[in-house]
């Protein structure tokens, strides 16, 4: 049985960051790797313009909402990849950590938001690579 690594992207609001890494990491990777998201202090719903520059390359993230942040979730993944969210993720033993440094796009134009999902699209490029 071959067992599919798990990715946890964690941003505060889980509207942004998070939500543009998850829809890139499922974009490409396909059903290869488990992805999920969470923030924690999650916002009412996804940033209308990550939604609307994700929709530019292809990818819908309308059907996500924002999650918040459990133990469990960090738990439940093998890899956590954090976005400004600091000292709030709990650390496990055994997990694997990344923080990108990433601006926040949230009130922020379409032209910024482009910048950081390309960002985050090179990054994951990177990710998916290596975790196969």
């Amino acid at each position: 049985m071959i067992i599919k690594p798990s990715v946890l992207f964690v941003c505060v609001h889980n509207a942004g960051r998070s939500q543009m890494a998850a829809g890139w990491l499922m974009h490409l990777a396909g059903d290869r790797i488990e992805v999920r998201s969470a923030g924690s202090q999650p916002a009412e719903q996804i940033n209308p313009i990550a939604v609307q520059a994700m929709s530019e390359v292809g990818i819908d993230i309308t059907t996500e909402q924002p999650k918040l942040l459990t133990v469990g979730a960090v738990r439940d993944c093998d890899v956590v990849i954090t976005m400004g969210c600091g000292d709030t993720c709990p650390v496990l033993p055994g997990k694997r950590y990344e923080d990108w440094e990433l601006e926040d796009p949230a009130g922020k134009d379409i032209t910024v938001v482009r910048r950081v999902r390309d960002d985050i699209r090179d990054r994951i490029e990177a990710l998916a690579a290596e975790l196969g």
